[in-house]
């Protein structure tokens, strides 16, 4: 089916999710898979409360409901799983397909605080796509103008986050922001032939894209700043999980970036095929 999974826990951040991914679904033409996910409780979590989901039934027939008017090349299919959040969303995305998974990563309802914390990097870790995470308070207003991409030396999986940018640029119309970054003078010229490489490849595809270099102490802290100063609407990483112990971690950069940004970022695994271009 190729759907979209949106994970909610019905709070501002994640309706905000479902706008975008409202936008993105039309332009791929298809549908959005939207997920509420009970996890138990009760006697050593064995049990799950009737009544919450009753009322989470409801608030996702309000929601299709509501949304459903912003899709015009497909539909909203909201469902209800229980269990770990992470797995059902990440088995959700394997069942359909899907070309990206669209979360909220701040919400903070009458049901949980699902997104919050170690859940979101679980879900980003898990998930068998890329995972574009949204955090509650972000004012999206309707398409995503500018778009970092921070590449380094000395990093095998770096380029790999240049052809989902390229996407994306493509379904919203943006402008990309290539950001290279490096600690070590020795390291300049590996940098700017990374830079050179992702430019020729965004100008085949007839991207718009800027390119700067900056000289950093902290990688984290100089995407940030530099989000800031360009007015950026979204941030693309790697996990860099190119080992097989770390594929069970993010990052530390990866983790402070999707904890710390503002705006949305979309984080890209090594292993990911971004079948969004289709």
């Amino acid at each position: 089916m190729n759907s979209i999974v949106v994970g909610t826990d019905f709070s501002k951040g994640s309706l905000v999710a479902l706008e975008i991914a409202t936008h993105i679904a039309n332009k791929l033409k298809v549908d959005i898979s939207l997920m509420w996910v009970q996890q138990a409780t009760g006697l050593f979590g064995m049990g799950y409360d009737k009544q919450t989901e009753e009322l989470a039934t409801h608030r996702l027939q309000e929601i299709v409901k509501e949304y459903s008017q912003y899709m015009t090349e497909g539909k909203i299919h909201a469902e209800i799983a229980k269990g770990k959040v992470s797995a059902a969303i990440s088995e959700k995305a394997k069942e359909e397909k899907s070309p990206i998974i669209v979360i909220g990563t701040n919400g903070a309802s009458g049901f949980e605080k699902y997104w919050m914390g170690s859940t979101a990097v679980r879900i980003v870790t898990e998930s068998p796509c890329p995972t574009l995470t949204v955090r509650e308070g972000y004012n999206y207003h309707k398409t995503l103008e500018k778009i970092i991409v921070p590449l380094r030396p000395n990093s095998d999986n770096t380029r790999q986050k240049v052809p989902p940018a390229t996407t994306i640029a493509r379904i919203f119309g943006s402008s990309v922001h290539l950001l290279g970054l490096y600690t070590a003078a020795s390291d300049a010229n590996q940098l700017r032939i990374i830079l050179d490489q992702a430019s020729q490849y965004m100008h085949k595809e007839g991207v718009e894209h800027t390119a700067a270099v900056q000289l950093c102490n902290n990688y984290c802290d100089a995407v940030m700043k530099y989000a800031e100063e360009v007015h950026a609407d979204l941030i693309v990483i790697n996990t860099e999980q190119d080992k097989p112990l770390q594929q069970l971690f993010l990052s530390t950069n990866a983790q402070q970036i999707v904890h710390k940004s503002q705006i949305p970022v979309l984080c890209v695994h090594p292993e990911d095929i971004f079948n969004v271009a289709r």
